[in-house]
């Protein structure tokens, strides 16, 4: 499924967030009645309020219930298009939504038999679900799709998890050929024989009187999964209403980039014997331009029909905080250490509601950031929503009540009669496997293997430190207003939050490619964490490697190499370079171009970049250190960010990013920024070698009163706490998470260049192209080498206007001030104020 894409507006289907009311309903002893299907409904009505109406007053962001397939009903649908089961278990149904033009959706039709015959399932017939238009607001009725479902039937010897699969292969495959002839209007609900779902542009009172096979007493089941849709910032669409085909979500996933990517770069790396040869259709894994939501839920049912179980796949992709828990069991700890290994979590405040058919349940976010409460009745009956008293039964039959904590879950398996609280789920996942005693052996501890330089160091080269600072886009002012105060108090100095410096692209000076890109923050409905106050739920953690198919389980793959922190000095990274083991060979690769091939230098350096280092994954390498220390007369530094981003998406093109990591050994980094855009852009640490050198020099000389080591670590430590607060700014918890999820948005590069190099990245104006920026980069170089006996680190004037019209440009100047005050001292002057407004009027442009 595509979701339309308006190429010529701000509109970006990547924006669609949602904050909403969610719940099910089950009954633990595993009876199907209609009655849990009539409370579902009740329940989903109470969340009503969670929703929203458009200005016609009855069209809703969306609604839909979840629930077992009702094979009774189904048979007797069977029947009466001429069709006969030879056992009611065998029924299945795709639920699809079709263009309203007929050609369009004959083809549809057609593309969705295609893929039946391809997976041999047999077909009964089409058929046209019954509805009721007029219960529903003009906006819905407008945008309404055609409505119909396919019945369809299995081969005698499949088992119910071979049928499944093969209905999740047929409509993967019908999806992407719908996908490549263009048809966006085409979509399938649900294509199951364990699960169905009736959803669309709704609000929760209109669900059951538009769908009327709602009404019909044969729909009987033991669980039913609700959800009402808010959408936050974006529009209603009768795609994006939820349930999902696994999951309903009420929240965000502030890493959704991130994970898209990573998934992405998993696919190549796909293996199973469950799927054998069938591998190849699971991909794309993730639908293009759907919510986020949605996206959750891809991910969810890839790795539920892979074999593991709804409770194992929830705790998978969104993890309670267990780093910092000091009494957690070891085989627990084993679990997610384990599974850090596999994948980042999905992080962002979010209610999950989960179901494979059999299994119902549901989990809070690490931070608990969104209610969900539950009720068991004497009877087995089990509601959870997002809200206490959602269905209307006697308060003396409740014999359990309480609400999910932070990373909690509770599950209801109505096979197996049985209601999992959260200890019961967790200690299920655990046993699984010997998790712990595999990472015991597997996993290599950096910290515990590198050892210090001690008085080892050579001395600092004064003139080769300032040719490098200033090759590297340093200034007097990144040591006194940057460097100092990170080292001498072990934290980001304070500033006020005005800022009356030009953009990068807008700038005099040849600006780091860093300040090209602004942070993006936690937004409506979405909460930031206080990373001082929780920071017991945030985590630094980097897990470095070759990663493993995502869909197996075996000792090998926690053969990881675990960094407590993305920050690396000079003796941790000879380390890691040096680790005595093949799994861990690494590769240092020289980010530079040649002077004299002047600008367009940089794009062929580039290319013979990402070959180089595409040649060593493929060569076994699996840790890549990017280096721009090779910088010399005649030797240009790549920009590190740009090689940082080139090489990700390179190697994520080729499928060969989740064979290896990538380190950075940076002049550059020097600032909590640069650090957040350098992991946020896909490294997984970063040594700053100058940023080090600078501060043993300014130790050695006496400009820093402060013992080295002191200082040094103080440096670590306000780079670490810096990144934890950008990272808490978007509600991001872990740093798995961050990494790679380019949290930000381009301002002033070309779409040429964020399209190759930060793909996925919000940009909404054009700027500098690569051409520039190697001219910015040649520029520094000159500043240093051309005259390198005389070369000094100029003031810059960034934070601290210089006089004479030097240094950075300050749209509040003091002529502009000093105008002002003259004229506000005299207001009756007219001169006073037209020569303000001169001044005013002349200031270069500092913004778009």
């Amino acid at each position: 499924m595509s979701y339309p894409k308006v190429e010529q507006s701000l509109y970006d289907a990547r924006f669609e967030h949602d904050n909403c009311g969610v719940g099910f309903v089950a009954n633990s002893n595993g009876a199907a009645e209609r009655r849990v299907l009539d409370l579902a409904l009740e329940g989903l009505c109470n969340l009503a309020h969670r929703g929203a109406l458009d200005a016609d007053a009855k069209t809703g962001d969306g609604a839909g219930v979840l629930i077992q397939l009702p094979r009774k009903f189904f048979a007797t649908e069977v029947e009466k298009i001429g069709g006969k089961l030879s056992d009611e278990a065998d029924v299945a149904v795709g639920f699809v939504f079709l263009p309203t033009d007929e050609y369009k959706a004959h083809t549809c039709r057609h593309l969705v038999e295609e893929a039946l015959e391809q997976f041999g399932i047999h077909k009964f017939g089409w058929r046209a679900v019954p509805q009721n238009p007029s219960c529903l607001g003009d906006k819905a009725r407008n945008t309404m799709p055609g409505i119909e479902q396919v019945l369809l039937g299995r081969a005698a010897d499949w088992s119910s998890e071979e049928y499944e699969r093969r209905l999740y292969l047929a409509r993967k495959a019908a999806e992407k050929k719908a996908v490549a002839q263009g048809i966006a209007e085409f979509y399938m609900p649900s294509f199951s024989s364990r699960t169905i779902i009736y959803k669309g542009l709704f609000n929760a009172p209109q669900l059951e009187k538009f769908y009327t096979d709602l009404q019909s007493p044969l729909f009987e089941t033991t669980l039913c999964v609700f959800h009402q849709r808010y959408s936050t910032n974006t529009f209603p669409n009768w795609q994006l209403a939820q349930p999902f085909r696994m999951v309903a979500h009420n929240g965000e996933i502030n890493t959704l980039i991130g994970n898209k990517n990573w998934t992405r770069a998993r696919e190549l790396e796909l293996k199973s014997d469950l799927w054998g040869g069938n591998i190849k259709h699971l991909m794309p894994v993730l639908q293009s331009d759907v919510s986020d939501s949605a996206c959750l839920d891809n991910a969810l049912e890839l790795l539920e029909l892979s074999g593991r179980d709804n409770i194992h796949t929830a705790m998978m992709l969104a993890p309670e905080a267990w780093e910092k828990k000091k009494d957690l069991p070891r085989e627990l700890e084993g679990f997610y250490k384990y599974h850090a290994c596999l994948n980042e979590p999905w992080d962002g405040p979010a209610a999950i509601v989960f179901s494979n058919g059999t299994m119902v349940g549901a989990t809070l976010d690490r931070n608990g950031l969104r209610p969900a409460r539950f009720e068991v009745y004497e009877d087995g009956l089990v509601v959870m929503g997002s809200e206490i008293g959602l269905v209307d039964l006697p308060e003396s039959q409740v014999v359990r009540k309480g609400r999910l904590g932070p990373g909690k879950l509770i599950a209801i398996d109505t096979a197996e009669k049985k209601f999992y609280d959260d200890d019961d789920c967790k200690a299920h996942v655990a046993g699984l496997q010997p998790y712990a005693d595999w990472c015991d052996a597997q996993l290599f501890s950096l910290a515990e293997n590198a050892k210090p330089f001690g008085e080892s160091y050579d001395p600092v080269n004064i003139l080769d430190l300032t040719l490098r600072q200033i090759t590297c886009g340093w200034e007097t002012e990144q040591i006194t207003e940057i460097l100092e105060p990170m080292v001498m108090n072990g934290a980001e100095p304070v500033g006020s939050m005005g800022d009356d410096t030009p953009l990068a692209a807008m700038s005099s000076r040849p600006k780091l490619l860093h300040y090209y890109f602004k942070q993006l923050f936690a937004q409506v409905t979405n909460p930031p964490i206080d990373s001082i106050r929780e920071r017991i739920v945030m985590a630094l953690n980097v897990y470095m490697g070759a990663k493993r198919s995502w869909l197996e389980e075996t000792e090998a793959h926690a053969k990881q190499i675990l960094l407590e922190s993305p920050f690396l000095f000079e003796y941790e990274l000879e380390a890691l370079r040096n680790i005595d083991d093949p799994a861990f060979a690494s590769e240092t690769v020289s980010c530079h171009f040649n002077k004299a091939d002047g600008p367009a230098g940089l794009d062929a350096a580039l290319r013979a970049l990402c070959e180089q280092a595409a040649d060593a994954v493929r060569g076994g390498k699996s840790i890549l250190v990017l280096t721009d220390r090779e910088v010399d007369a005649d030797r240009v530094p790549i920009p590190m960010l740009l090689a940082v981003g080139e090489v990700h998406h390179h190697l994520i093109r080729e499928g060969l990013r989740m064979k290896a990591d990538m380190v950075c050994e940076s002049g550059e980094a020097h600032d909590v920024h640069q650090f957040a855009t350098l992991i946020g852009f896909g490294a997984s640490a970063v040594c700053p070698y100058v940023a080090i050198d600078s501060i043993r020099e300014n130790v050695e000389s006496g400009d820093f009163d402060i013992q080295l080591d002191k200082g040094l670590s103080n440096f670590r430590k306000a780079i670490q706490n810096g990144i934890l607060k950008i990272m808490s700014k978007m509600g991001i918890s872990t740093l798995a998470s961050y990494r790679g999820a380019q949290i930000f948005e381009a301002v002033g590069l070309s779409r040429a260049v964020v399209d190759r190099c930060f793909f996925g990245t919000t940009t909404q104006i054009e700027g500098v192209t690569l051409e520039q920026i190697a001219e910015d980069a040649l520029r520094r170089h000159a500043n240093a080498y051309d005259d390198p006996d005389v070369a000094e680190l100029e003031e810059g004037g960034a934070f601290k206007p210089l006089s004479g019209g030097r240094g950075e440009f300050h749209s509040f100047n003091k002529p502009v001030v000093s105008s002002m005050h003259k004229f506000l001292r005299k207001p009756e002057e007219p001169d006073l104020f037209r020569n303000y407004t001169a001044k005013v009027e002349d200031r270069v442009p500092c913004s778009p």
